[in-house]
């Protein structure tokens, strides 16, 4: 099992995607050492390979050693964008299997934390370093409660198109981009009897629409033990539009099967981006009243 951090332990944070300077991520390096962590940063953030932070294998380099070594006791990834699938099937997870810590991240992330979920391993979907200046208290402890080992539960308002009644499984999910695109990979994922929660940000809604219908073809809904519907930002429409938003588009895809559904969480690209443990069993209650979500105990890990 993951061992909670504690004050002085060393934690990493490094780039395994889109590029990014020292200087973005100040206030976060400021706030984690306001937790007692001592911050290493790795080589990959202020380093440049056209978009991403430095070449295939500087990325890959930094991302291995950060597992490896034995005095990172958490791996926290500078941003998303794009670039993390380029280097997940050369990565040797030999050591981390052994010896498990946290890997914090969402976004393009969200491929690394389906890569580690298939391992048996728990991950943190939560806020990175890049939007530590941005988001909201309560994103920030969330992520600080998890990494210590703290109790941690949600409360959300109710939505119009929520669907009641009482799930428990594991987390599994994030950004419905990347779990469409590890789809079929070594990093792909299994969610029957799981509690699956999407977001999404700047994509076409005829492009969510497509995703969800891929999902579904792919038996990755129906057998769902329940539905988490974060937010979706930024999302565009062609000319011609497409004549539904996202969250009617998704309510269409799920409407078939009879779990329950829970929509406007605060997970995903908005200053409220909640930390979710991914692979730990939750139990989620949705009724009239609104929504609450907690965990029930955290899942052991096969080596």
């Amino acid at each position: 099992m993951i061992t909670p951090l504690q004050p002085g332990d060393k934690i990493a944070i490094i780039a395994t995607a889109r590029l990014i300077s020292r200087e973005e991520i100040a206030t976060a390096i400021d706030i984690l050492q306001g937790w007692g962590l001592e911050v290493e940063v790795g080589p990959t953030v202020g380093a440049q390979y056209g978009v991403f932070a430095g070449d295939d294998a500087l990325r890959l380099q930094d991302l291995q050693q950060a597992l490896d070594r034995p005095d990172i006791k958490a791996i926290i990834c500078a941003r998303g964008g794009y670039g993390t699938t380029r280097i997940l099937d050369q990565v040797d997870f030999t050591h981390f299997r052994k010896h498990p810590k946290w890997i914090v991240g969402f976004s393009d992330i969200t491929s690394l934390l389906c890569h580690i979920h298939s391992l048996g391993i728990e991950s943190v979907h939560g806020i990175m370093p890049l939007l530590f200046p941005s988001g909201t208290e309560a994103a920030l402890d969330s992520l600080r409660r998890v990494l210590f080992g703290e109790e941690l539960s949600y409360s959300t308002a109710p939505h119009a198109f929520n669907r009641t009644g009482i799930a428990e499984g594991e987390l599994i999910g994030g950004n419905l981009a990347l779990l469409h695109n590890v789809s079929g990979t070594s990093s792909d994922f299994t969610t029957k009897g799981k509690i699956l929660f999407l977001e999404d940000v700047d994509e076409y809604l005829y492009s969510i629409d497509r995703m969800m219908v891929h999902l579904d073809r792919a038996g990755k809904l129906k057998d769902l033990a329940g539905l988490i519907v974060g937010h979706f930002s930024d999302i565009k429409d062609n000319a011609i539009p497409f004549g539904k938003d996202a969250y009617e588009i998704i309510a269409e895809h799920s409407g078939k099967y009879n779990y329950p559904i829970c929509y406007g969480f605060p997970t995903g690209h908005e200053p409220d981006n909640l930390a979710l443990v991914c692979g730990r069993k939750a139990r989620l209650e949705v009724d009239e009243n609104g929504v609450r979500l907690r965990y029930v105990h955290s899942v052991r890990y096969g080596i």
